[in-house]
């Protein structure tokens, strides 16, 4: 059974590297006045939300994308620190290039964790272990940040395991220890399991990886449909994902979350401004997109998306800007509904030389 499971395994080598409390410790560095206190990456204000929050701050609850406001009411003593993203991708391109010593296999998820296959390592270093080991001490040494790891046979267990041991830690999920590592984990650690598929996990008996686990794959097709097969591998700790780099974005969004509540013909100037923002990166990556996207959220926390698509593609920043606006007509609410937050996005990417390329991946929204 053991060699069976590690037969399904592979015998690729992942780390995943994820950046302690990133933003907040960047921020920690570069102030001296600032570290051991607790430090709150986020505009103050009553719609800003927390990009990030150091350990000091998360003793006392305080997490990413919880409202400002309460970040503020959990730790009144708190430093509030607006984002400086210029900073912390200046940051995160020197973790990148440590990266880059080791392996061309990156995948980058974000700013602060990426996937790297050392399965054959730059270094000739004999173990994935002292290949994290290395590129940690060299994020130390060179940047003065600390980051944790997770190693792994394939990416779902690398990233499970890159938590294990945080702040600074990595930790080692070797083939023949994955099922059991597994069978007692909530479910709620594999990534991609929210609070609403956690819920409805329960109403049907499951709590742990391992009555996930316990279950054929014909049950399982019943309670979550075509998800089932994915839950049935990852509680084996069977992932078939290879670490892909220089991804194609399925969408590049920006939004806008405003202090006041404003109505849709107020909107209108900020869906300009995010277009134009949004142009920018699209443009930049000599790419087209096909389809523009209209986000609004009400007052009341009612999220409404309008989609268009054209046969070509959007080549010019008035033309998205114009596509973005006319959504604004299909908006069937009334003229005195008032808005929180508007968005604009592009998706349906497809490079010049590439039309037919399928490797895809979200982009998050940029702030």
């Amino acid at each position: 059974m053991i060699d069976e499971q590690i037969t399904l395994l592979g015998h690729r080598k992942i780390v995943h590297v994820d950046m302690d409390a990133f933003y907040a410790s960047v921020e920690q560095r570069d102030d001296p006045n600032l570290r051991g206190r607790p430090v709150v990456v986020a505009w103050k204000g009553k719609r800003s939300v927390v990009c990030a929050a150091s350990y000091e701050a998360r003793k006392f609850g305080v997490r990413s994308a919880m409202p400002a406001v309460s970040a503020e009411r959990l730790c009144p003593h708190a430093i509030f620190i607006p984002p400086d993203f210029t900073r912390y991708k200046a940051a995160s391109q020197g973790v990148r290039e440590i990266f880059t010593r080791h392996t061309d296999h990156i995948e980058p998820l974000s700013l602060d964790e990426a996937y790297l296959d050392v399965t054959q390592n730059k270094q000739g270093l004999p173990t994935a272990t002292l290949v994290a080991k290395k590129i940690r001490q060299e994020i130390w040494d060179e940047l003065h940040l600390t980051a944790s790891a997770g190693i792994a046979p394939n990416k779902f267990l690398a990233k499970i395991a890159s938590d294990w041991r945080k702040p600074n830690g990595q930790f080692v999920i070797q083939p023949h220890e994955a099922q059991s590592f597994l069978l007692t984990l909530p479910v709620g650690r594999i990534p991609g399991v929210g609070k609403v598929t956690e819920a409805r996990m329960a109403e049907v008996g499951i709590k742990l990886v391992g009555d996930i686990h316990a279950m054929d794959i014909a049950t399982l097709e019943q309670a979550f449909g075509s998800y089932a097969q994915r839950l049935y591998e990852l509680a084996r700790g069977i992932d078939h994902n290879l670490v892909v780099s220089n991804r194609v974005r399925k969408q590049i969004s920006a939004e806008d979350t405003f202090p006041d509540d404003i109505p849709l013909e107020a909107c209108k100037v900020h869906i300009q401004r995010l277009a134009e923002k949004i142009w920018k990166v699209s443009n930049a990556n000599a790419r087209g997109a096909k389809t523009v996207v209209l986000k609004l959220k009400t007052k009341e926390f009612q999220s409404l998306t309008r989609s268009l698509t054209s046969r070509e593609r959007i080549t010019s920043c008035e033309a998205l800007t114009d596509t973005a606006l006319s959504l604004c007509a299909r908006v069937e609410l009334p003229e005195k509904q008032l808005y929180r937050l508007v968005g604009v996005g592009l998706s349906n990417f497809e490079r010049e030389d590439t039309a037919d390329e399928n490797t895809e991946d979200s982009f998050p929204l940029l702030a």
